[in-house]
């Protein structure tokens, strides 16, 4: 039974190691378009690759734990036939995937993923782009990848033996010994012990894209985008020609760049805070005569206050990316966890790098999670800073570092990028409002309103620091929430309170401080910034520009399969599992949501 186990641990360590070949042999394929990259990335591309190589080998090791563990209590001689026959499948898929991906990358530019489904749908036009050269060639490459690993699982499993163990206490022994390299091989799948689980973009880590996807194990992303598909024509509810003059109307407003100007500078630097789960209900709560959020109750009144700002989503990936690219919500799926979707979204860091901004995001936790990092990397962003980057003498919560440890280094950050002399956009998502809501003060019994008043308060920090620096005058700094939290409790998922949020522009660059009442979308603000600054913005298709002469007043938002949307006459709740209105029946009403909806999976089929 020794013999067994050596051979677990020889399977995922040879497994890990021939994977990691596959990078050097990509590198080498591309070595045009990594020719500019240093050395230290090129190994960098090793380093962080190695993660899904292992997530990739866990999976190739579990059915050979299962069957060394029914060996040990069923002796068979099937066990040894069934662990050859899993390895040498096991072989033939990562083979194919590595060569049709070696392939394909000339003409996807992405990683391979599950879209390659609906080539082989229709095999005879998918094979007519395929040239014999490249047949011949990918082929021989899959031939003899796949002869290698077949030569080392041929070896290893040579190791395995049909044990007869006798004695109850060792197979109890040895049992325990299974199940616990079977739980490091669950670690191995899951990505490991972080909040962060197993992504394409974990083994994201530099702003050359080439990089990014070199590290990639493409049988991983293949998997991954298979099980987290989504069925893209759900939610067609019009005629497509239809839908498209529906969206137009919806749109439709004058005045460009925008009709109102609200800022007294075209270029001026941007702060933008996305602050967690700062809802309205919570932000305007107040108890016991204490405000939950006193400081930005202070700032508002210094500033461009939103009064009808909805969340466009309940989570953060979707908020952020609703923010940053003007791309409404999916009420059933996250296009952020789809990179090569999400990379091809347009942003307000890609539109403001184009005309000289220098552009950088900022966070305390993992941008690892839900694929973050690959989609920022991808949209415009030069630099991205988040917990591995930081080494600071303080103790972490679950997510990472506290907001008032953050504040401190990312007012520094904001001084540095002054100095460098071209404007700078740059970010800094909170966390520590976000659950369990372990903060090192108390002023709330409430966990989650306590953690709400800790994150008011570094907010201010930084906004009242950086009203002392020479910069203010040629600042802007907008501070919005990434989506709202279930407050009062029990309030429903679906509710219209559940996602108003507040957003504030304050700084030397705004013209004057009043409230804003317009009904508007927090996907808006991209074409709002943008018109501000006199940057186009057609690319931002479900993007309005709050300012603009005749721009539509209503907030849309979506929860889990459904939608809603509030305007000046109210608001209407759409359940899009039983097809019906929950609240407020109103036909303009649904017709926006439902244009919205469908607009939104039609423009992801396309991307």
């Amino acid at each position: 039974m020794v013999s067994n186990i050596l051979f677990i641990l020889l399977l995922f360590v040879g497994s890990v190691l021939l994977q990691v070949l596959q990078k050097p042999i990509f590198l080498l394929w591309y070595a045009e378009l990594a020719a500019e990259a240093e050395a230290s990335e090129l190994w960098g591309v090793i380093a962080h690759g190695i993660s899904l190589d292992a997530t990739m080998a866990g999976y190739i090791c579990a059915i050979p734990i299962l069957l060394t563990l029914l060996c040990l209590w069923l002796p068979s001689v099937w066990w040894q036939r069934l662990q050859r026959f899993w390895c040498y499948a096991a072989a033939v898929i990562v083979a194919v995937t590595f060569s049709v991906n070696l392939g394909l990358y000339e003409y996807w530019a992405f990683p391979l993923d599950g879209s390659i489904f609906q080539y082989l749908a229709t095999p005879k036009e998918a094979m007519a782009s395929v040239t014999v050269g490249m047949f011949i060639v990918q082929s021989l490459v899959a031939v003899v990848y796949c002869a290698v690993l077949i030569l080392f699982y041929r070896a290893v499993l040579k190791i395995f033996k049909i044990d007869v163990v006798a004695t109850w206490g060792k197979k109890l022994l040895y049992s325990l010994v299974l199940l616990l390299i079977a739980g490091v091989d669950f670690l191995a799948i899951r990505g490991g012990v972080t909040t962060a689980v197993a992504n394409v973009s974990k083994v994201y880590f530099s702003d050359k894209i080439i990089l990014n996807h070199a590290a990639v194990n493409p049988t991983f992303s293949l998997i991954s985008s298979i099980s987290d598909g989504e069925v893209l024509d759900r939610y067609d509810y019009y005629p497509e020609e239809q839908c498209e003059k529906q969206l137009a109307t919806i749109m439709e407003c004058e005045g460009e760049p925008s009709a109102e100007r609200v800022l007294s500078s075209e270029r001026p630097n941007i702060v933008l805070i996305l602050a967690e789960s700062f809802g309205r209900s919570t932000t305007d709560e107040v108890v016991g005569g204490v405000a939950v959020a006193p400081n930005l109750h202070r700032l508002k009144g210094e500033g461009l206050w939103f009064e009808n700002m909805i969340a466009s989503s309940f989570r953060t990936d979707r908020g952020v990316l609703a923010t940053l690219s003007g791309f409404c919500a999916q009420p059933t799926m996250s296009i952020m966890k789809d990179p090569q979707k999400a990379s091809h979204l347009p942003s307000i860091a890609s539109s403001l790098r184009n005309v000289g901004y220098s552009t950088s995001y900022v966070h305390g936790g993992d941008l690892n999670f839900t694929n973050m990092s690959g989609y920022l990397y991808a949209t415009g962003f030069d630099k991205l800073v988040a917990y591995k980057d930081l080494q600071f003498d303080a103790p972490t919560s679950k997510w990472g570092y506290a907001d008032d440890v953050l504040a401190d280094y990312f007012v520094e950050h904001v001084d540095n990028l002054g100095g460098q002399g071209a404007p700078y956009f740059t970010v800094w998502q909170t966390l520590s409002s976000h659950e369990p809501f372990d903060v090192p003060t108390s002023v709330f019994e409430d966990k989650m309103l306590n953690s709400m008043h800790f994150a008011d308060s570094c907010i201010a920090k930084v906004v009242e620091r950086l009203r002392q620096s020479e910069q203010w005058e040629n600042t802007l700094v907008i501070i919005i929430a990434d989506h709202a939290y279930l407050y009062p409790y029990g309030v429903s998922a679906s509710a219209v309170e559940r996602h108003r949020i507040p957003m504030l522009w304050l700084g030397g660059a705004v013209r004057e401080a009043k409230q804003i009442d317009n009904y508007c979308s927090q996907s808006d603000l991209a074409a709002t910034l943008l018109g501000q600054l006199g940057i186009a913005h057609d690319d931002f298709a479900l993007s309005r520009d709050i300012f603009a002469v005749n721009s539509k007043q209503f907030g849309y938002y979506t929860f889990n399969n459904g939608f809603g949307v509030v305007d000046t006459t109210g608001s209407t709740i759409y359940d899009c599992t039983t097809e019906s209105v929950i609240l407020g029946e109103c036909e303009s009403r649904e017709q926006i949501g439902k244009t919205m909806l469908q607009s939104t999976y039609k423009i992801i089929k396309q991307l």
